[in-house]
């Protein structure tokens, strides 16, 4: 595929996108009483209300794609050269991970 990313590309990408929805999750996770933990380049989302539940972002290198596992459903997202972000179905990486929040909070 023409688009592809390169490993090195893809890491540079995959790793500012994560840095980028921490930085734009803070304030919603001080206001709706959730934690936000990044290690080893995975992102980890944790609730205690209304259930004990973890988000999972990570990257994964072979198909460069960002993997989100939430609401026992698994969200694959491409890199969109167009865009320049990663998305699925044409929805950036935070508007989805700020509506699974909303959905697994009940609003």
């Amino acid at each position: 595929m023409a688009d592809m990313l390169t490993e090195q590309e893809f890491h540079v990408r995959a790793d500012a996108a994560l840095e980028a929805l921490m930085r734009t999750l803070g304030d919603l996770a001080d206001r709706e009483g959730f934690e936000i933990e990044q290690q080893g380049g995975v992102l980890n989302i944790l609730f205690e209300e209304p259930s004990e539940t973890r988000f999972v972002i990570s990257p994964n290198t072979p198909v460069r794609q960002i993997w989100v596992s939430a609401l026992i459903r698994s969200f694959k997202l491409s890199w969109s050269p167009d865009r320049q972000q990663f998305e699925l179905g044409g929805e950036p990486l935070a508007a989805l991970i700020e509506r699974l929040i909303h959905t697994h909070l009940g609003r």
